[in-house]
């Protein structure tokens, strides 16, 4: 049987109280965008656990699509226009190569799923994207929630921090809340955590609002709320209110805003993920994920190489190697790893061959997924593609399953339906199964 999000009180709410909020955040320059725009319109929940083995999710995408055969499914034995540039090297399961540019995930591919039959339809970036990071195809009727905002509807908000964090903007259209309320978009950070002055933004009062007059505004607030509440009934007054109680929970925490601060990690660990937009952003991420935030979306380079792949291959890939492999061994050594899911994803695969100008062209019959932790298997790799690298041979995986099985691991049912405001209640994910046999 089909579950059905109630109705929210708060659709129906709108009135001078929620303006004269709205305008006192902005005086204070609490505006915390992309968290707390237009919360009045949506119920906030601030559920504790979760039902699957995934406390959290790191989701890192790899924007332009990565080659998988200068990845996770090199071809070796493939004439040299179809193998491309470089070698493949051994990794620590028998029998399984990753491409010659990553090294350090071939040392620990015993923690490792690998998907190498992933596929879909669409070869347009933002096609391919849209696909990733919502687990549906483009449709020009329903703009689909993202898998983070999704996460952040079902289990809100645990211990002040944000549920959906991306790092450090978000990266594309397709990463926000779609039908659902903006209330459930993700908190961007605002600048990069590889910067030296790295700081995130709405999270600090401004410089001439000090502890005693952010104090003293709270205090009037609270005075102006009881008034209007002598004057107004409404059955939406005290979940409005949480969300306010939540941003000031958010500013005035230091747990909370110490899980933003990169600073507190030892120079040691830094070293150990890269001083890098890769290395900084996945070590961010980690510290995120273990004060409480369900679900961290970060990107890393840009692989979209029709032209020189060598060069690109070369430039990019070992920082992202190097963090990848550093954040699942950190996870690890701090008892996470089973209780956080990494995800790697990008848009689709390349061509099989090497186009005239050195590179690869967008190919989404078939490519490549890495998954670690929350619950998947360790040292498996499942499907593979055929001899050049061009189809699905085994074991084909579709987007749809692999959302259906992440939201699986969090504690989310993926057929429950959602109400998308003038449309039929809307499955999270339709026509999804579970891969039961990458899961532990």
């Amino acid at each position: 049987m089909k579950h059905q999000c109630p109705g929210n009180p708060l659709e129906r709410y709108s009135s001078r109280r929620e303006f004269l909020y709205v305008g006192m955040l902005g005086g204070l320059g609490l505006t915390l965008p992309g968290f707390l725009q237009q919360q009045a319109k949506a119920a906030q929940k601030f559920y504790e656990t979760t039902e699957g083995p995934a406390n959290g999710i790191i989701h890192i995408f790899l924007p332009g699509g990565l080659s998988h055969q200068e990845s996770f499914d090199p071809k070796p034995y493939a004439p040299a226009e179809y193998r491309g540039p470089f070698g493949a090297i051994d990794t620590k399961l028998p029998g399984i190569q990753f491409g010659q540019k990553l090294p350090h995930l071939a040392k620990i591919a015993d923690k490792l799923t690998i998907i190498r039959s992933m596929s879909h339809g669409e070869a347009a970036h933002e096609r391919g994207t849209h696909n990733m990071f919502t687990g549906y195809r483009p449709s020009p009727a329903v703009d689909y929630p993202s898998i983070g905002s999704v996460i952040s509807h079902e289990l809100g908000s645990k211990n002040n921090l944000p549920p959906y964090v991306c790092v450090p903007n978000v990266p594309n259209e397709f990463a926000n809340s779609g039908y659902l309320s903006s209330a459930y978009g993700p908190f961007a950070l605002g600048s990069n955590p590889e910067q030296g002055n790295f700081q995130v933004r709405d999270l600090n009062l401004p410089k001439d609002v000090s502890e005693e007059r952010f104090a003293r505004r709270r205090s009037l607030l609270e005075t102006v709320d009881h008034h209007f509440r002598s004057l107004e009934e409404s059955d939406g007054l005290d979940s409005m209110d949480a969300f306010y109680q939540h941003a000031y929970k958010l500013i005035s925490s230091e747990k909370a805003r110490e899980a933003f601060n990169l600073k507190a990690e030892p120079d040691k660990t830094k070293e150990a993920y890269g001083k890098t937009a890769a290395g900084q952003r996945m070590l961010l991420a980690r510290r995120l994920i273990e004060a409480g935030t369900r679900f961290v979306s970060l990107t890393a380079g840009g692989w979209d190489h029709h032209d020189n792949i060598k060069a690109g291959i070369e430039k990019q890939l070992p920082s992202v190697d190097k963090a990848i492999a550093a954040l699942i061994n950190d996870l690890e050594q701090r008892g996470m790893l089973d209780s956080t899911l990494v995800l790697v994803t990008t848009e689709f695969g390349r061509t099989p061959k090497i186009n005239p100008t050195g590179g690869r062209d967008h190919w989404p019959r078939v490519f490549s997924t890495m998954l670690a932790g929350g619950g998947t298997k360790r040292g498996y790799v499942h499907g593979s593609s055929d001899a050049l690298g061009g189809e699905v041979d085994t074991d084909g995986v579709t987007v749809a399953d692999l959302a259906t099985t992440l939201y699986k691991q969090i504690g989310i049912t993926a057929d429950k339906e959602l109400m998308a405001p003038g449309l039929r209640p809307i499955e999270i994910i339709d026509g999804g199964k579970v891969l039961e046999s990458i899961l532990a």
